[in-house]
């Protein structure tokens, strides 16, 4: 069957973990609200520090704090504790989120401020002040990388729900790890020994979804010689993961939907109904609650596959995992570790990596193939002296000479180093893992798809 909420304590549950501006751990505070005016008049929300993630407030199930008053919107606003003081923040919300009758967009509370979100009013209450609980120090769930105390929090959470067989819905901005995280997940679960089964919505042209997902029978259209099994098929006795779901056009949500209620798929030009066995991952880049909002995404899919939710921090906000992150990555790529200065890191600490993760991936594969002449923006490391740099690029060996001997543009001598040391690195990660993709992707610290996307290209170079 595919596995959906079995009655595991995660029922219309919904977890969120965010990013958060600042935290201390040494003092913190707990703070009650009470709604004092409103269709929930009499309400109490406790947010307190140790909670996993910040509290979501609105009207949509999905919310932790779901609200009757409907001029509130689906996902309204955040709340969560930072240090010694609560964090609102308005998530876009159609009416706005007030304080003491100001218009908001982040603002932290101390205490007896007044929260007015559509016609509910809120009260803020101060409840105790006390040492912060002490989250334990790991640097990674899986592949997942990070101790920063925004991946931190995040852990534990992930733990539990490894152990659990619920649909996940994985949020964040593009290059924040999604995919690999979704691969944790799996790898630390129950199902760990079967396959796990990436199907991207954006990677495939609409009129082929249906066939990728659910397979197809000989004949089924013009092109189809033989039959096809969907990735719920290969996927069974395992996991798949749904990439950017909310791209999934709206006339395939509802067949999906159907796949999920019955675990059960059916081929396109087959009649017979094929029992499937899947732990179901989903991930996006977009906001679902606003696509539901905008007619963009079924409401009844959205609920089916929202049980428990992730949301990656972006980058910028790990902090403290640029240098931790960068330094893996160039250890992994056979850089010398002379080579990478606390100049450059400064740099990369300080940039605002709008790619996320897989930016600064880029660049300290760009900085070990590149040197001084890899640093295209204003992450880069300044040349002191642009003869010495040319002069050490053209010492860095037979391969750069090669390029530069041809007069290119930057933008050619960047291309053709860059493919030349992906070359060399897909065959050094291959040879490291016996030949076995599985293997070299784990050790190159990449989503397996992603690693299987480079070989292709390296052996179509052969």
């Amino acid at each position: 069957m595919v596995s959906d909420n079995s009655g595991d304590g995660f029922e219309q549950a919904t977890t969120m973990a965010r990013p958060r501006p600042r935290m201390t751990e040494t003092t913190s505070a707990s703070f009650r609200l009470f709604v004092t005016e409103g269709a929930d008049r009499g309400l109490q929300i406790d947010v307190t520090p140790d909670l996993p993630s910040r509290l979501l407030v609105g009207k949509s199930p999905a919310c932790d704090v779901q609200l009757k008053d409907p001029e509130a919107s689906r996902r309204h606003a955040a709340l969560d504790v930072v240090g010694q003081r609560l964090n609102l923040t308005d998530l876009d919300s159609t009416n706005g989120t007030f304080v003491n009758g100001l218009a908001v967009g982040t603002a932290y509370l101390t205490g007896g401020e007044q929260i007015t979100i559509g016609s509910t009013v809120l009260r803020v209450e101060l409840v105790t002040e006390a040492p912060a609980a002490a989250i334990p120090f790991r640097d990674h769930f899986g592949r997942v990388s990070g101790a920063s105390l925004q991946m931190r929090r995040l852990y534990a959470l992930c733990e539990r729900l490894a152990l659990t067989e619920v649909p996940v819905v994985i949020e964040g901005e593009t290059g924040t790890g999604k995919e690999q995280l979704a691969e944790a997940l799996h790898e630390v679960g129950s199902r760990a020994q079967g396959p796990f089964v990436v199907f991207d919505c954006t990677a495939v042209t609409p009129n082929l979804i249906e066939s990728e997902l659910f397979g197809h029978e000989r004949g089924a259209f013009t092109g189809s010689v033989g039959v096809h099994r969907g990735v719920f098929e290969r996927a069974s006795g395992g996991t798949l993961l749904v990439d950017e779901i909310g791209d999934l056009p709206n006339a395939l949500q509802a067949k999906l939907l159907r796949a999920i209620q019955r675990s059960q798929v059916t081929r396109v030009g087959g009649e017979k109904a094929i029992d499937v066995d899947v732990r179901l991952l989903f991930a996006t880049r977009r906001d679902l609650d606003k696509e539901v909002h905008e007619g963009r995404f079924r409401d009844d899919l959205f609920h089916r596959i929202a049980v428990a939710r992730i949301e990656l921090p972006p980058l910028r906000a790990r902090h403290g995992d640029i240098t931790l992150l960068a330094t893996r990555f160039w250890n992994q790529m056979g850089g010398d570790p002379k080579q990478l200065s606390a100049h450059v890191l400064e740099a990369w600490e300080a940039y605002s990596w709008p790619g996320n993760i897989r930016e600064l991936r880029n660049a300290v594969m760009r900085r070990i193939a590149l040197g001084d002449l890899g640093d295209v923006t204003d992450t880069a490391e300044p040349a002191r002296d642009a003869g010495v740099g040319t002069r050490a690029a053209l010492g860095q060996g037979d391969t750069i000479a090669r390029i530069l001997a041809q007069d290119p543009t930057l933008e050619d001598a960047r291309n053709q180093l860059r493919s030349e040391f992906e070359t060399r690195y897909i065959a050094h990660a291959l040879e490291k893992g016996g030949g076995n993709v599985g293997r070299a992707a784990a050790f190159s610290g990449v989503a397996h798809r992603h690693f299987q996307r480079l070989k292709a290209k390296y052996d179509d170079g052969k």
